[in-house]
C-alpha cells in the first residue's frame, strides 16, 4: 500500500511506462510523460515557496493541467484543495481566505475573475503560455528539469481539504488525510474490478469526490482515462465508440440526457461492460432504460465528501438491486440509525439515518470544531444527513433527506446559502428556499419571497443578484412572491410547507 498521493503517479508510471494514462482535446499521454510534468511542476513550486503543508487551490475545469497540477502539488507535501469550477469569483475568495491558501493554480478564465474578486496576497499560476497581470504562465513552470524527489509525509497527514456546501451559507472545508483518499480508491476499484484492460470515459469534474476516485483510480490501477471538459451527449457516446471504453462513469442527469439523445442508437456502444451512477438517486425505470440501451449494468453508488469518495456502491462481480446505493465499501461499517437518538439501530427495512464509521471518514471541518463535533460523534460514527433504509442482504435504500439539501444534477445546494444571497436584495422582506422536482435535475431551487412594503416584484434582478454572488447550479431556477411565509409558533420558517404556497 503506497503511504502518500503523492506516489501514485510515480508508482505508475514505473508500472505502466509508456502506456496510455491521459486522453483529452486530443492529447495523449503515458503515465511517464505525466509523471515528468508533474515533475517539473514540483521543483518549480518549491522554489516559489510551497513546502510540506501549504495550501494549494485548483481551479479549472477538467484539463490535463490540472491532473499534472493535482499531482505536482502533492508531490511538495502540500494540501490540495479542490474547488469546483461552477464557484464564483467571490466564493473562491473565501474558500482561499478561510483555508488559508498560499498559491492559487489554474485556468486563465477562472483565476483571472478570482484575482479582481479579492484573491490576494497568492502565488498564483495560470494555465497556457501567456502570463496574466499578477499571474505565471503555466507551461514555463513544466518547461524545467523533471527529476523531483516526492516530499515523505505521514499517511495520517492532511492531503485534502474538500469544500462543502454549508448550513449557515458558507461552505465547510473537509479535512481528508492521505489514507483516507488512498483506500476510498482502491477500494472503489476493488469493488469495480478495475484493471490496466480497462479504458474509462468520463466526464466527471476533477475537483469532486465522484471525480477525484475515478482519475485517481485510473492512474493508481493503469487505466486508460478518456476525460472530457464537460458532458454532452453525443461527444460522450462518440469517445465510447472510438476509444472501445470498457466504463462510463457519470450522475443521473448525463445518462438521462443520453437517454433522450435520438442518435444514440447509431453508435457502437458494445464495449461497455459496467457503468456507474452516483451522486443522486436516479428513477429505477430510466436505470432499466440504461441497462437495457447500453447493454451492461449500470451500478450505483453513494459518497459525500466528508467521506473522500465513496461509502457504498455494487460489485461488479455479483448481482446488484436498481435503485439501491449497494453496501459499505470493505473496511467500512454503515449503519440505519434512529434519528432521535444515534446510539439506537433501526430494524431491517425501517427508515432512520444513514451513518458511516472507517478509516475513510474525514478528520473534520477545517477550523470548525464546533460543525466537526455535529457530524461525528465520539465513537467515529459520522452522520451523513441521508435517511434510509436496509433490507435484509444489507442493501442500503436512501428515501429522503434528514436536512434540507436540494439535490440539483449531483450537486449539494444549502438553502442558507441562497438565502443569504436573495436576502441581501434591496427589495427583500423575507425569503424561504425550497425545492421542485425536474426531470432532468432531479430537483432545482425555488425561492419563495416576501417584499418589502411598497416594493415592486422583480423577478430578473433577484435571479441576476444570485448569478452575480453563486455558482450557477445554487442559482434558484423559480422564484415566486407571497404574501408570507409558512413558520412555527417561535417564528421558524417550515421549509417543507413551502410547496402549499406553489401558484
Amino acid at each position: 500500500m503506497l503511504k502518500s498521493l503523492a506516489q501514485v503517479l510515480p508508482h505508475a508510471a514505473q508500472r505502466f511506462g509508456r502506456k496510455t494514462a491521459l486522453i483529452m482535446d486530443g492529447r495523449e499521454f503515458s503515465f511517464q510523460e505525466l509523471n515528468a510534468l508533474s515533475n517539473a511542476l514540483a521543483r518549480r513550486l518549491v522554489k516559489l515557496g510551497i513546502e510540506r503543508g501549504d495550501r494549494v487551490t485548483l481551479y479549472s475545469p477538467n484539463s490535463w493541467e490540472w491532473i499534472v497540477s493535482y499531482y505536482g502539488v502533492l508531490k511538495t507535501g502540500a494540501v490540495v484543495n479542490p474547488v469546483n469550477v461552477m464557484l464564483t469569483p467571490a466564493e473562491v475568495a473565501y474558500v482561499t481566505r478561510d483555508c488559508g491558501a498560499k498559491a492559487l493554480i489554474g485556468s486563465a478564465d477562472k483565476v483571472g475573475p478570482a484575482l479582481s474578486a479579492g484573491v490576494t496576497k497568492l502565488e498564483t499560476i495560470a494555465f497556457g503560455d501567456v502570463a496574466l497581470p499578477g499571474t505565471l504562465p503555466f507551461s514555463e513552470l513544466i518547461s524545467g528539469p523533471a527529476e523531483f524527489d516526492p516530499v515523505i509525509v505521514d499517511t495520517k497527514a492532511l492531503s485534502t481539504i474538500g469544500y462543502t456546501s454549508g448550513t449557515t451559507g458558507h461552505p465547510k472545508g473537509a479535512m481528508q488525510s492521505h489514507q483516507s483518499v488512498l483506500l476510498n480508491v482502491a477500494m472503489t476499484a476493488q469493488m469495480h474490478l478495475k484493471t490496466t484492460l480497462d479504458t474509462v470515459v468520463t466526464a466527471l469534474p476533477c475537483p469532486h469526490v465522484y471525480g477525484n476516485v475515478v482519475f485517481n483510480g485510473a492512474i493508481l490501477y493503469g487505466l486508460t482515462l478518456v476525460l472530457h471538459s464537460r458532458f454532452d451527449a453525443a461527444e460522450i457516446a462518440s469517445s465510447i465508440q472510438k476509444h472501445r471504453a470498457t466504463m462510463f462513469e457519470g450522475v443521473p442527469t448525463m445518462y438521462m440526457y443520453m437517454l433522450a439523445y435520438p442518435e444514440l442508437e447509431q453508435f457502437d456502444l458494445s464495449s461497455l461492460n459496467r457503468c456507474t451512477v452516483g451522486g443522486q438517486t436516479m428513477p429505477i425505470a430510466k436505470m432499466a432504460e440504461v441497462e437495457r440501451r447500453l447493454g451492461c449494468p449500470l451500478l450505483e453508488l453513494w459518497g459525500m465528501t466528508e467521506l473522500a469518495g465513496l461509502g457504498t456502491t455494487f460489485p461488479s462481480y455479483g448481482p446488484h438491486k436498481l435503485g439501491s446505493i449497494g453496501i459499505p465499501l470493505p473496511n467500512v461499517e454503515a449503519r440505519i440509525a434512529d434519528v432521535a437518538d444515534p446510539r439506537k439501530i433501526m430494524p431491517r427495512g425501517e427508515v432512520g439515518e444513514l451513518m458511516i464509521r472507517g478509516p475513510i471518514v474525514m478528520q473534520g471541518y477545517f477550523g470548525n470544531e464546533a460543525a466537526t463535533k455535529e457530524v461525528i460523534e465520539p465513537d467515529g460514527w459520522l452522520h451523513t444527513g441521508d435517511l434510509a433504509s436496509m433490507d435484509e442482504d444489507g442493501a442500503i435504500f436512501v428515501v429522503d433527506r434528514k436536512k434540507d439539501m436540494i439535490n440539483t444534477g449531483g450537486f449539494k445546494v444549502f438553502p442558507a446559502e441562497i438565502e443569504r444571497v436573495v436576502a441581501g436584495h434591496p427589495a427583500v422582506a423575507m425569503v424561504a428556499v425550497g425545492s421542485q422536482p425536474d426531470e432532468f435535475k432531479g430537483e432545482i431551487a425555488k425561492a419563495y419571497v416576501v417584499l418589502k412594503p411598497g416594493a415592486v416584484g422583480d423577478v430578473e434582478s433577484i435571479i441576476g443578484l444570485c448569478r452575480k454572488e453563486l455558482a450557477a447550479y445554487k442559482v434558484p431556477r423559480l422564484v415566486q412572491f407571497v404574501a408570507d411565509l409558512p413558520k412555527t409558533s417561535t417564528g421558524k420558517i417550515m421549509r417543507r410547507e413551502l410547496r402549499k404556497l406553489d401558484s
